[in-house]
């Protein structure tokens, strides 16, 4: 694991108590302001067919998804720790995202071997870490066309390797330089918090989460546990 140095971790710091008092004082007001516009609607229910009302609507949805996405990242790091077996943590895992693959038409395999270490893990907030990976690649590729590679093997060095294979639009090594820093997206309507989230999940746990990728060849994020 990667250890920073002071400077970096008071910056962070820093950051995570901005983000915290910035996320308090906005969701108060946002409350207000979409209990009014339900308070609109009930009076004039017209206006849910103007153009503008759906757009309002979905502003606001936005908004309240870069809160919890903000509110995430600030907790990423506090971790309630469970004994789990792994294998079968990772199947439950592929299960619950398969549908939305099957809806997609993406052709999505998972290869979870069975002698994977029994870890001690934050499971909701693994399990989101995770799911930020797979919807990253399901954003990546092409419906129709796309492959998704869901593994999970013991490393040599006893460690849980567990890998997500796109055959996506890949990234420049730019991209992979940046894609984990906080609110950096490369796709529209992102809030550029689910990589940052996913790695501050696997760094709290001990482990890593580093990426590979070429344009046009698709990506892999592997995170290393144990």
């Amino acid at each position: 694991m990667e250890i920073l140095p002071d400077s970096s971790l008071e910056k962070i710091k820093e950051l995570q108590l901005t983000l915290s008092k910035f996320t308090h004082e906005i969701r108060n007001p946002i409350t207000l302001v979409s209990s009014e516009l339900q308070l609109l609607l009930s009076s004039h229910p017209e206006i849910a067919g103007y153009r503008e009302w759906e757009a309002i609507i979905e502003n606001m949805e936005y908004i309240k998804e870069l809160l919890k996405e903000l509110s995430d990242y600030n907790n990423a790091g506090r971790l309630t720790l469970k004994p789990t077996k792994l294998d079968e943590y990772l199947q439950e895992i592929a299960r619950a995202f398969r549908p939305s693959m099957d809806y997609l038409e993406i052709d999505f395999k998972a290869e979870i071997s069975k002698d994977l270490p029994k870890l001690s893990i934050d499971r909701l907030k693994l399990r989101q870490a995770l799911f930020n990976l797979l919807r990253n690649a399901q954003e990546a590729v092409v419906p129709a066309e796309g492959k998704i590679l869901f593994r999970a093997q013991t490393g040599p060095s006893g460690k849980a390797a567990i890998s997500i294979t796109d055959n996506g639009i890949g990234m420049t090594l730019q991209q992979q330089q940046q894609i984990f820093s906080p609110f950096v997206t490369y796709k529209k309507g992102g809030t550029g918090l689910g990589l940052a989230i996913a790695r501050q999940v696997a760094e709290a746990h001990g482990g890593t989460l580093t990426a590979a990728s070429r344009p046009g060849q698709g990506s892999t994020f592997t995170l290393l546990l144990g």
